[in-house]
């Protein structure tokens, strides 16, 4: 039950020393999450309200079937702005179908993710590279960042997902700026930022929602143009199944699954990361899936949009003394409260406050470290995440990410196709290494020794029979015997054993003899059963390269006290 259920690890022993610590790091979440809730359905292309909604129900869920018991689960900026991508692409005018279909991507999401879980398929992650999702998030935080440029100057521009349109639309309705909304809007931004850097615990999106709404009220500054929340229905949200469109679905899905994976990506990371402070449980990559999966499912009954576990509050939530999940739901309880009986204060709440706390947390996503890092380290990476990234600014998030995952993809299967191999030279004495590393490596003419860095399968042996027929021939006719040092082969399949069996006959025919060193017992297994190492022979094959050296010594030496033999009788 508690491998289903991991509430049931610290529940039952749940201490007074737990609650007084959970109790104030939920209050500190809580008032973090009303701002970024907000702002985070207003990225979304959502009511602000939404954002409310969405900081309830998923919180709970995830308390009860998720394993971190840190991990702030709730609205974040990169789930958001990926939602926009999905729904914005679909045209839709009327703001209810809007709302209708971010639930029903909430639905697909968590069912998406539950059942990745269910049949333990969360390694499927890993086909989203760290240079892809780098550029991509990079470029989707500037447009939506810019796209928030509209409130922030107080003008009515419409929203676009290319940067070159909302920069021309901006500068064509400059003249409307409204100073107001300006200063308000980079004076919460500096707030922010400072607030951020003097204390992480203290929310600083919360100091500026109060002192916006502080500053329009007093100053009535809503009279000046300055566009504010206006009503925020009260209550908690209703109970309700969304409307399940198959056409709708269809279309969504390619999305989904993207969303499914970039917001688990996200979750696992900042889990994992910070149950390493913490030795008293595990997290278990399967079971996030479960619990993430369910609280998008069951969020999405109670009008939630897709939510993840958050890096910022994550940290926030680990700082303040979380020591359990009940952290998480005293936050959700925060959040009801505030919809019971605070709505009514959120009245002049300024846009522009909620588009500053917007555009701190996306531009923050823009990773100027790790293309440097690539710069110096992988210009093949480099340029993924450089594609990534001016796909997406001009033709928008949703090719832009589909792009990445096809370049992921891609790299993949070069990579697997045409792999590492060396040729290796003695160092030392039992010391192999590759001769471009090595130059002074030693190296005999009659022998070559080939190492091949990859699995043998089907998509790569025509390159692993080039390169060997590559290298046999640079060593000419002086050649009598190959090593090959197969320490870093894994497997083999059917086209990797006809390629051995090929190239055994070939060699044999002219009369050089191949050798194996290190081979890994599933690969053994597989050549024993297919009769190959009968025809090679037993004595050809090596523990260590070392080994196979000192069999061709012996070789040599008895092939030499034959020849004498032979001079001997015909001196005879």
């Amino acid at each position: 039950m508690k491998q289903f259920f991991p509430i049931l690890e610290w529940l039952p022993n749940y201490s007074k020393k737990q609650a007084s610590s959970d109790l104030i790091a939920g209050l500190t979440v809580g008032m973090m999450l009303i701002p970024q809730g907000m702002a985070y359905a207003m990225l979304a292309g959502m009511p602000a309200i939404y954002g409310l909604y969405a900081s309830i129900v998923p919180l709970i869920v995830y308390s009860i079937f998720g394993t971190s018991r840190q991990l702030a689960v709730g609205p974040v900026a990169m789930v958001s702005l990926l939602v926009a991508a999905a729904i914005s692409s679909l045209e839709i005018t009327d703001p209810n179908e809007y709302v209708q279909a971010a639930l029903l991507l909430s639905l697909m999401i968590g069912l998406i993710q539950f059942i990745l879980g269910i049949v333990r398929l969360g390694f499927l992650v890993n086909f989203l590279s760290h240079p892809v999702i780098s550029g991509f998030t990079s470029a989707a935080a500037l447009i939506i960042g810019l796209n928030q440029l509209k409130h922030l100057f107080g003008l009515s521009i419409p929203k676009s997902n290319f940067v070159h349109e909302i920069l021309i639309n901006t500068t064509q309705d400059i003249s409307s700026l409204n100073p107001y909304a300006l200063a308000i809007g980079v004076g919460a931004m500096a707030l922010i930022i400072l607030v951020k850097k003097w204390n992480k615990a203290i929310p600083g999106p919360l100091l500026a929602v109060i002192l916006g709404i502080a500053i329009v009220w007093s100053l009535r500054l809503d009279l000046h143009g300055v566009s504010i929340v206006k009503e925020v229905p009260e209550g908690l949200p209703s109970f309700g199944i969304p409307t399940i469109n198959f056409k709708l679905m269809d279309k969504l899905m390619p999305m989904a699954v993207t969303i499914a994976l970039i917001a688990y990506m996200e979750s696992i990371a900042v889990a994992k990361a910070i149950q390493k402070r913490h030795r008293n449980y595990k997290v278990s990559p399967n079971q996030e899936l479960i619990g993430l999966g369910l609280a998008n499912i069951f969020g999405s009954f109670f009008q939630a949009f897709p939510t993840t576990g958050g890096f910022s509050r994550t940290a926030v939530n680990d700082q303040a003394g979380a020591k359990t999940g009940m952290a998480a739901i005293i936050s959700a309880l925060v959040i009801a409260i505030s919809l019971l009986f605070l709505t009514p204060l959120f009245y002049y709440l300024p846009k522009a406050i909620l588009a500053s706390i917007i555009m701190v947390a996306v531009f923050g996503l823009i990773d100027w470290r790790e293309i440097k890092h690539l710069y110096k380290t992988d210009r093949y990476d480099l340029a993924m995440l450089l594609v990534t990234f001016i796909t997406t600014l001009g033709f928008g998030i949703e090719k832009g990410i589909l792009t990445g995952v096809a370049l992921s993809i891609l790299m993949i299967i070069l990579k697997t196709t045409r792999p590492h191999y060396a040729i290796l030279g003695q160092v030392s004495l039992g010391v192999y290494r590759n001769v471009k590393r090595f130059p002074k490596a030693q190296t005999r003419e009659d022998v070559l020794i080939f190492r091949f860095d990859a699995r043998i399968y089907f998509a790569n042996v025509q390159f692993l029979q080039d390169k060997l027929e590559e290298e046999t021939l640079k060593k000419g006719a002086s050649l009598k015997h190959i090593i090959i040092d197969t320490e870093s082969i894994n497997d083999i399949d059917s086209s990797g054993m006809h390629l051995l069996w090929d190239l055994a006959k070939s060699f044999k025919e002219k009369g050089i003899q191949i050798h194996y060193t290190g081979i890994k017992g599933p690969v053994r297994d597989k050549m024993a059963k297919a009769g190959y190492n009968d025809f090679v022979g037993s004595e050809n094959f090596h523990l260590r390269i070392s080994d196979a050296e000192d069999s061709l010594k012996s070789i040599d030496q008895t092939s030499n006290r034959d020849d004498e033999v032979l001079f001997q009788n015909q001196d005879d």
